[in-house]
């Protein structure tokens, strides 16, 4: 799966699940301070991303993301394996 499709993948999940407008969602968006997400929508969004790849996220793997490009290769690399 290519990066610009993840991208479009995480901009349809944030914009559905958590009424983000897709047009204030770049890839440099700090998840937490642009798209004001809180580390409950965090595990919500884990779990969407798990329910569209069909792969387990761990949760250390997406501890340290902060940016929606950090998402979008944390969801590349679980596509790869």
């Amino acid at each position: 799966m290519e990066k610009t499709e993840i991208y479009k993948n995480l901009v349809a999940i944030l914009d559905e699940a958590f009424e983000i407008e897709p047009e204030s969602i770049q890839m440099e968006s700090n998840l937490y301070e642009d798209l004001e997400l809180d580390s409950i929508d965090a595990i919500d969004l884990v779990v969407k991303i798990q329910d569209a790849t069909g792969k387990k996220v761990k949760p250390e793997d997406f501890k340290s993301a902060r940016t929606v490009a950090d998402v979008v290769d944390i969801v590349a690399k679980l596509a790869a394996d």
